[in-house]
């Protein structure tokens, strides 16, 4: 008798295991649904470091090959690289930050022949008034959904976002994996999709739409669906606009510390969140990810060791990433950046924090297969 239930015990454990680690896509590419087991795995024990644009620019230079500023700072790459679409709906050249499309093309697949991870963001304009995504002064959400004035419009943009994406292949002409990552910070203030103009139930509606589309009509099977929020306090927040476990993968949120004074409210905020977040998505059999995150110019000498670990040391999520290395901005006239370079005052304690080894960069990620299951 004990042996009968030792084996159900056994065989019941390893369906939720797998159960755990599928995606809502079930025809997506072997990679994909490698890439997505693995991940579950390793976020158990290790969370990877992304940084957005990173071979793209850096403080001081842009387009010089093989450059990243985090490899100037520890001698390795990020195990996480993201990237964004803004401005591809309009099928211009470079995206909202100036990085050409077909250099972004080519750095996503370097990473990913290296054994990284992908994720990317879409920053798009305003289908409605043809403003920035910033432009908020429209219930913008309405007019694209099915039987809108601009839903037309919306689809074309989503052709011309699914023929980028095909376009990531590696040299034996396979899809790369992506972690897609669209309408994100949903509960700010600041994107045309953002709470302010967007009900809970239209957000729902273009989430499935915009899934539905790309996967159905477009045969892009080789997407992750990070859901992405920010601003919320307990688990109805987190999930009020949420368009259901068939079509989401990846549960995230965005949290960026700001000025010195702001270290503690940071830390207490980011573990409430991610406790909430991984919760659910361990209630959910999703992956976790702490999607983008920094301190603008990072003044605090400690900042990695003293407080971006201490708030998610005790977490298992899959991923964190800070954002983009702009230097100089004429138009702010300021500095912008949020990944230290060589000589930058948190340098040396980011080399503390790349020999943790709960965190992982490429190199480490590297001696795992992420795109294959044994």
């Amino acid at each position: 008798m004990k042996k009968i239930l030792l084996l159900l015990l056994i065989a019941t454990s390893s369906h939720c295991q797998v159960y755990a680690q599928e995606l809502s896509n079930k025809n997506a590419t072997k990679a994909t649904k490698a890439l997505y087991q693995n991940l579950h795995k390793l976020s158990k024990k290790q969370v990877l470091f992304g940084h957005q644009d990173d071979l793209a620019y850096g403080v001081g230079w842009k387009y010089e090959p093989g450059k990243s500023d985090i490899k100037e700072t520890v001698n390795d790459y990020p195990a996480v690289y993201g990237w964004d679409l803004g401005k591809i709906e309009h099928q211009r050249e470079k995206n909202l930050d100036g990085v050409p499309f077909d250099k972004m093309r080519e750095y996503i697949k370097t990473a990913h022949q290296k054994g990284a991870v992908i994720t990317i963001s879409w920053h798009a304009d305003n289908p409605l008034t043809n403003g920035s995504s910033w432009d908020t002064a429209h219930h913008t959400v309405k007019s694209i959904l099915p039987n809108g004035e601009k839903h037309e419009i919306f689809k074309t943009w989503l052709d011309r976002v699914s023929v980028f994406l095909q376009s990531l292949k590696n040299a034996k002409g396979e899809e790369i994996p992506v972690l897609f990552r669209p309408f994100h910070e949903l509960k700010g203030k600041w994107f045309w999709w953002g709470r302010n103009t967007t009900s809970p139930e239209e957000y729902k509606a273009i989430w499935r739409f915009t899934v539905n589309y790309l996967q159905n009509q477009k045969k892009l099977n080789n997407l992750i669906w990070v859901y992405n929020t920010n601003e919320f306090d307990n688990e109805n927040e987190f999930l009020e606009s949420y368009p259901g476990d068939d079509v989401v993968d990846v549960l995230s949120f965005d949290q960026y510390q700001y000025g010195i004074e702001g270290k503690k409210k940071f830390i207490n905020t980011v573990k409430k969140q991610l406790d909430i977040t991984t919760k659910l998505a361990t209630e959910k059999n999703k992956l976790s990810a702490f999607a983008e995150t920094g301190f603008e110019n990072i003044p605090d000498p400690s900042w990695w060791t003293g407080t971006l670990w201490p708030a998610i040391k005790d977490y298992p999520i899959s991923y964190v990433l800070v954002w983009r290395n702009a230097g100089y901005m004429p138009s702010t006239k300021k500095m912008h950046y949020y990944a230290p370079y060589k000589g930058q005052a948190s340098a040396k304690d980011f080399k503390k924090f790349y020999q943790n080894k709960k965190v992982w960069f490429e190199k480490m990620l590297s001696t795992k297969n992420l795109y294959q299951t044994k």
